[in-house]
């Protein structure tokens, strides 16, 4: 059994503790008009706040791969020096048992701030996209990997229909094709293997190179008003695409944004340095 195979299983013990209840569309809106304005998510990434490639900034405390990344952990405090920093958006981890994180950190951080927040766990379960918006996420993350078709379609409806963003997030061929396939706004490539926890950022490179031939114009045939064949060019809609996971220098960015990342998303690099201020000038140029 893998890592990922053993936070699922949890995950599905503490889905099991919500009130049973189904959860549509309508439901959602409705919790996102009673918790205040929306924060634009993909707006913020499309414009970033520093540099020409956008900063989803992590707020986490450990890691099952890492341990322990930042022992003297404040969200709040880390959250401000972000977006003091110039971070564009922040993801806040709020899995307990693996992340040491919880849903009152993105409480806490969505009164602090005015930047776009991620809710960044193992969403499983439609009632974990409607506690997102009670406690202050405007995003979401889909992890194609622990999802059926049926799953992550049904989940990036209810949630981009109530008007969330949503990061998908993939590792390979398949499942980049498996987002492609439902529509997806925001593409998110996770360097590292969530079942051996090997990190490489041909990863991105791999699959940005996918993303770019799938956005390629494909003619198709059609019958004009005369009767004659005519090709016409169907361009698919642009996904913005975010690097994940083994970031930590300037030339990583750099090489991530020349393969098409239009963002980054960086957590430990930027807590363990001690100056968060610096190492985002550092990484973000």
């Amino acid at each position: 059994m893998t890592i990922l195979d053993t936070i699922v299983e949890q995950k599905i013990r503490e889905v099991a503790q919500l009130p049973a209840r189904l959860i549509a569309a309508g439901d959602l809106r409705d919790a996102l008009l009673e918790h205040g304005e929306r924060r634009d998510f993909i707006a913020a990434l499309r414009q970033p706040r520093r540099g020409d490639v956008a900063l989803i900034a992590e707020v986490k405390r450990a890691s099952p791969s890492a341990g322990v990344i930042c022992p003297d952990f404040e969200p709040v405090r880390i959250a401000r020096e972000y977006e003091a920093g110039g971070a564009s958006c922040l993801s806040v981890l709020t899995d307990e048992k693996f992340f040491q994180g919880s849903l009152e950190h993105l409480r806490q951080i969505h009164a602090a701030v005015r930047l776009p927040l991620l809710r960044k766990d193992f969403i499983i379960d439609e009632r974990q996209i409607l506690e997102a918006i009670e406690w202050g996420a405007d995003a979401i993350l889909l992890i194609v990997a622990i999802l059926s078709d049926d799953q992550l379609e049904k989940f990036h409806a209810l949630a981009t229909l109530a008007g969330l963003a949503v990061l998908v997030e993939v590792h390979d061929e398949a499942e980049l094709k498996r987002a492609l396939a439902i529509g997806v706004s925001l593409i998110g490539v996770n360097n590292r293997d969530l079942k051996t926890f090997k990190v490489d950022l041909a990863t991105t490179e791999m699959l940005a190179a996918s993303l770019a031939e799938s956005r390629v114009p494909k003619a198709e045939s059609k019958i004009s008003v005369k009767g004659k064949k005519t090709s016409s060019l169907v361009p698919r809609p642009s996904a913005v695409l975010v690097a994940e996971s083994g970031i930590h220098t300037r030339a990583d960015v750099v090489r991530l944004k020349k393969c098409g990342a239009r963002a980054i998303l960086v957590g430990e690099s930027l807590l363990r340095g001690g100056d968060i201020k610096s190492k985002i000038r550092e990484l973000l140029g």
